[in-house]
């Protein structure tokens, strides 16, 4: 156990020096040449605070999420490696011989460790985005949310993970299979559920006070076929200075949001440029895109998944103190290697992502003709977000699902100069 705890430590302290000296040595985020002077250079549309803020706010964000991924994998392998995971197996089995209680308590237990382990990272990412401005929320707000995420997940994983190894335990060989037929009806009653029953958990929703602007925003949605009859506004300004909005949510549960801070900082053009490129994803069906992507996506992964956890146990069983892939104690294991494809398989997503999001604006600016105000919108979002307008290649390939500023001003200027590139 020891060899085995040392040597995943050693990994681990390797990976981040590679990461630290990726980000803040390696890495190469200069705007070339041919765009220096132009709308995309944040020179011009940055001031000297801005652009210090913005290269240190970036490097620590990027250096965190790299450092962090494989954290909990790692939190995971101690659990397993120690013997705690079957410790709570026993627990659970002790205090009832029904196995959906006995889900509900080693849920409990294992997502308690687990977020107390993360808790000190969370909370650093919090400060940090506090510090600069990003994070306008309390600390009693912001562990109110973290409060909810964790009963919310919860909830959830007490019903898939009962479900998920009760198709185990019945069908071996196939479960994964199973699991994944499953998966498209609960996708599916989620993405359905979302806007009107959690997204009010952690926010306040309210009809769009300017109503001027609703009618000019429904006229856009009416020409996409939306069925939406208001547009509806979030108080993000007690949480954020970051600007967004969305459409969110499946046929008649469709919703048009708009964070209040995007209302107070975007110009009119600005927030119909906004609204018209999320629209532009409903009327491309990106939303069925993407479900039809997870899916195949979670299909692999439960294969995938499947053939490791038969291979990892049958080889480092007695090291994992698991003998069979039908224990709950396996569930670590099983958390484990979804984070691990997870990770592997975002380059790809991203790609899809990015793909998608370029065609949204390619389509507001046909829709609104006003690339002037679609590329003051990027400017502003850059700025508000502290964002970098040319990330790093890694950083592009792993946390970019949208193209960079760099790229979304080019494209939209090549289409104001009657050059438009899909």
């Amino acid at each position: 156990m020891r060899k085995w705890l040392t040597v995943s430590v050693l990994i681990y302290f390797l990976y981040g020096l590679f990461v630290y000296w990726y980000i803040y040595m390696g890495a190469d985020s200069a705007l070339p040449t041919q765009f220096q002077g132009g709308s995309a250079d944040p020179n011009t549309f940055m001031n000297s605070r801005e652009l210090v803020l913005s290269g240190e706010y970036s490097r620590l964000r990027d250096f965190l999420y790299f450092i962090t991924a494989p954290f909990e994998w790692f939190i995971f392998f101690v659990i397993l490696v120690i013997g705690f995971s079957r410790k709570i197996q026993h627990w659970s089995e002790g205090i009832s011989r029904f196995f959906v209680i006995q889900t509900a308590v080693y849920v409990f237990w294992l997502s308690f460790i687990v977020t107390l382990c993360a808790f000190p990272i969370e909370w650093m990412r919090y400060k940090i985005s506090l510090s600069y401005h990003i994070t306008t929320q309390s600390f009693a707000g912001w562990m109110k949310d973290q409060l909810i995420d964790f009963w919310v997940n919860y909830a959830f994983m007490i019903l898939i993970v009962a479900v998920l190894y009760g198709l185990i335990r019945k069908f071996s060989r196939k479960w994964w299979l199973f699991a994944w037929v499953l998966s498209i009806p609960f996708s599916l009653f989620l993405m359905f559920i979302q806007p009107v029953l959690i997204d009010p958990l952690y926010n306040e929703f309210t009809p769009l006070k300017n109503k001027e602007l609703e009618t000019k925003i429904l006229a856009i949605a009416e020409k996409a076929d939306i069925p939406a009859e208001h547009v509806f506004e979030v108080n993000m300004s007690e949480k954020t200075n970051a600007l967004n909005a969305y459409v969110t949510g499946i046929g008649d549960n469709s919703r048009i949001v708009l964070w209040d801070t995007t209302l107070n900082k975007l110009s009119e053009e600005e927030i119909l440029f906004i609204m018209a490129h999320e629209m532009g994803h409903y009327v491309m069906k990106h939303i069925y895109v993407g479900i039809a992507g997870y899916l195949v996506l979670t299909l692999i992964g439960l294969y995938l998944i499947n053939r490791l956890m038969n291979f990892s146990i049958r080889r480092f069983g007695h090291i994992l103190n698991i003998t069979e892939k039908q224990q709950l104690a396996s569930l670590p294991l099983f958390l484990m290697l979804l984070g691990m494809l997870t990770f592997a398989s975002d380059p790809f997503s991203n790609i899809i992502s990015r793909h998608q999001e370029k065609d949204a604006d390619l389509y507001a600016i046909e829709m609104t003709e006003n690339p002037e105000a679609a590329v003051n919108t990027f400017q502003e979002l850059t700025k508000a977000g502290l964002s970098e307008v040319n990330p790093p290649g890694l950083v592009k390939i792993f946390r970019y699902s949208h193209p960079t500023i760099l790229e979304r001003i080019t494209y939209l200027e090549e289409w104001g100069n009657g050059k438009p590139e899909k």
